[in-house]
């Protein structure tokens, strides 16, 4: 139901025990008005996030988790960070949801009801690490537009569905395949129909990739509506814009897919370093495609206080994109020398990976813990802040907590 019916059909009453006190002058409001109490949802309660989870943007809605937030090996829902580019969908009826293959280099368009995907293919399940290209933003000096994200536009969650390959080769594919598009169900801002929010994709090669899925579940349940419910293309190790929520039809391009927020600066970076505030042409600009190595300190929360004598035992995770991270390392002498720590497996291919680490401090004082990954190919995250770009992506800086002994 949407919100403007659900005010109609609301009596005094029962929105006095919404907003849990009397409606004084409730019989006064005027037809048609809506109450400041829903005009302003909350957040946290709207989208069962945690309180401490932070509001970025609210037209669209991204709100972002802090560190201590992540510590959980599968990310729960209410940790999980929004990234919209449009609004929610309203009115959405799993039962006579659809989607559609087209585009150039289909064999012929065909269109699956979410029951005949669920029935028809194979289910798989996989943890998968989703990081928006943007994550760590704020650090980018001179500043770059955008959501100033901090740390937090980042989870690993467990995602069922069917994999897009398997989709794909029913409907046919022909040789002239080059890219997929997806398009979505969320509307622009602008509410005009004709306009898309967002409409991103990536390479046959990655759409054809066993853990690129069309999910429906997320950690075991439907999954929740600003997650994309009731479809949702879940895409690992690149930006999550390539993730399409909301999901009703995929283009087989024959050239790289041309939808909003696939050309100009979007989601790009300089193809060669540039200076901190250059301007740089399109053409000089590359699509992201897998993320770097990063990690995450998620425990204990910076600015923990410890008792002289003690050790600290510190844990977080750490990815790399289509890779895998080889070595974790810790520092508390500001990266002067570093200690290797154990790290896990991931539980599949483009999982995050855990690591955790005891640590003894020589005497009271103030300390900074840095966390540093290397991924199979050897490269290492840099330690402060890498190439800056133009838009503030792919921050992949070491993450720093504070603690005091005393």
């Amino acid at each position: 139901m949407k919100r403007s019916e659900f005010i109609k059909k609301t009596t005094l009453g029962s929105f006095a025990a919404i907003i849990g006190t009397e409606l004084v002058f409730g019989s006064k409001i005027l037809k048609g008005y809506t109450p400041l109490a829903l005009q302003e949802p909350d957040p946290f309660k709207l989208f069962n996030k945690n309180p401490e989870m932070v509001v970025l943007n609210d037209k669209p809605w991204n709100i972002e988790a802090q560190a201590h937030l992540l510590d959980d090996k599968i990310t729960p829902n209410s940790c999980m960070f929004i990234r919209n580019n449009g609004l929610i969908p309203e009115d959405i009826d799993p039962k006579t949801w659809t989607l559609t293959i087209d585009g150039e280099s289909v064999v012929k368009e065909k269109t699956y009801t979410l029951a005949e995907l669920k029935s028809k293919f194979k289910h798989h399940t996989y943890q998968l690490t989703i990081e928006c290209g943007g994550n760590g933003r704020n650090e980018f000096d001179p500043p770059a537009k955008g959501n100033q994200w901090t740390v937090g536009a980042v989870h690993c969650a467990s995602w069922t569905g069917v994999r897009l390959r398997d989709v794909l080769e029913d409907a046919g594919i022909k040789n002239t395949a080059v890219y997929i598009g997806y398009h979505a169900a969320d509307l622009h801002l602008s509410r005009d129909p004709n306009k898309e929010p967002i409409s991103r994709g990536c390479p046959m090669e990655k759409a054809l990739q066993d853990e690129t899925i069309l999910a429906f579940r997320m950690n075991g349940e439907d999954i929740p509506l600003a997650h994309g419910y009731p479809l949702r293309l879940v895409v690992g190790g690149w930006p999550a814009s390539v993730s399409g929520k909301w999901l009703n039809r995929i283009s087989i391009r024959n050239k790289v897919h041309d939808g909003e927020k696939m050309t100009g600066s979007s989601y790009r970076v300089p193809c060669k370093p540039v200076a901190p505030g250059d301007k740089v042409k399109g053409e000089d600009m590359c699509i992201i495609e897998s993320m770097p190595v990063k990690s995450l300190i998620t425990y204990p929360k910076t600015g923990a206080i410890i008792s002289k004598g003690k050790a600290l035992s510190v844990r977080g995770h750490a990815w790399a994109g289509e890779l895998e991270v080889a070595k974790m390392e810790y520092s508390i002498d500001f990266g002067s020398t570093w200690t290797i720590c154990p790290v896990e497996k991931p539980a599949n291919r483009l999982a995050w990976q855990h690591f955790n680490a005891s640590i003894n401090f020589p005497k009271e004082g103030y300390y900074e813990i840095w966390a540093r990954a290397t991924n199979t190919n050897g490269i290492a995250q840099p330690m402060l802040l890498p190439g800056w770009n133009p838009k503030g992506y792919l921050n992949n800086a070491c993450h720093r907590i504070a603690v005091k002994v005393k």
